[in-house]
This record gives C-alpha cells, structure tokens and sequence, in this order.
C-alpha cells in the first residue's frame, strides 16, 4: 500500500509529504519547502529510499529546498509545469521581501505536462495541471488508492490564495470544477497546508465551490 509521512516545514507551515510503498519503501518527496534537516530524519524514520523530488508548484514554500533535496538524495527534482520557471528562479527574491532566508532557488530536471503519469514503484500517479493558485500548479492523483497529492489548489474548507504573482481566482475556480470535483466523493488529498480532506466533503461544505 502507500502510505505518507507528512513533514511540516518552512515559515508557513507547509506539508511535506514522503510518499512510499510500505513493501518495497520506494517513495518520493513532495514539496520540501525548507528544513531539509527535518526532511531527512523523517524519510529515515519511515525507512524511504528516495527516488525522485516532486514539485507541485514554485512559490518558496514548496519548493525552497527542492535543490538541496535533490543534492542530498541524488535525485531528480520533477515538475511542476514550466509555466512556473519564473517562481521558481526567484525563490531567493520572494524569501527576501518576507525578510526570510534559508530558501533557494530551483532547476527541475523534468517539466511536467497534464496526463503524462509518474510512478513510486508500481503505483501510478496521473498529473494534472491545475493554475490558478500558481499558473504551473500540478496534483498527483493515484486513481488506485482514491489519493491526491493537491498542494495549494484545494484546501479543507477552503481554497489557495491568488493575490500572489501569476494567481488568477477564476482559473483557480475552473481548475477546481474541472479537474478535482469531477473525482468521486471517496478520493483523500493532502493539502500543503493544513489538515486532509475528501472530495466529498469539500463537495458538500467548502463554502468557496458551493
């Protein structure tokens, strides 16, 4: 089965999420935002071979450690869609206007595009590229196990922000309709922040998609 460890980091509270197969312990690291030393001891508690760094959007939350994660493991640092280059080469920009430090710029070895398919061993994860929050906002949806991996896109009993560079609420709005409401109501996602949540009880109470 997967299962998910959920690492908070940076200054906003971000979930990282260490996703694996509880037989082979293969997985990935999803958004590691900051606190690559935190990341570390919990991929070492699971017991995770890391194979690869998914990325499911640029803003420095998510992705502030994605090169220092990829240095540490040596692995692939993947996605999120090249429409987010511009947030992801000034992390370090962005960080500073916050009076922050500790976060670095990234360079994903891989774009990705809606419908290509990532694996963790044999599990799949279909891609699907969602802006509104980001312009190159991707989930990962793993059909087999009713999981999304959904960053900022959708939240528990509420959306991600769009007042950031490249947000746009109406896309974010038919990202939602179009590519996450459409899943059944059984479907679990982890959110970057705050706690997970199911299709449909953000169906039936989130007050943003009514």
């Amino acid at each position: 089965m997967l299962k998910i460890s959920i690492v908070q980091v940076s200054d906003f509270a971000q979930n990282c999420s260490v996703v694996y197969d509880d037989k082979t312990m293969e997985g990935v690291v999803v958004d590691p935002g900051k606190d690559l030393d935190r990341i570390i001891q919990g991929v070492q508690e699971a017991g995770v071979n890391v194979g690869a760094i998914w990325l499911t959007h640029g803003h420095l939350d998510h992705a502030g450690a994605a090169e220092a994660a990829k240095s540490h493991f040596g692995v692939d640092l993947v996605g999120p869609h090249e429409a987010d280059k511009f947030l992801l080469d000034n992390i370090v920009v962005a960080a500073s206007g916050y009076g922050l430090t500790g976060y670095a710029n990234a360079s994903p070895d891989r774009w990705l595009d809606e419908g290509e398919v990532l694996t963790i061993g044999e599990h799949e994860f279909e891609v699907r590229h969602c802006p509104g929050h980001a312009p190159g906002h991707v989930v990962f949806i793993n059909h087999a196990n009713r999981l999304i991996l959904m960053g900022d896109v959708l939240f528990e009993g509420s959306i991600g922000r769009t007042d950031l560079p490249g947000g746009n609420h109406q896309q974010l709005l038919d990202s939602i309709s179009k590519k996450i409401m459409t899943l059944d109501d059984d479907y679990q996602f982890i959110s970057g922040h705050s706690a997970p949540s199911t299709i449909g009880i953000e169906r039936k109470t989130n007050p943003h998609i009514q």
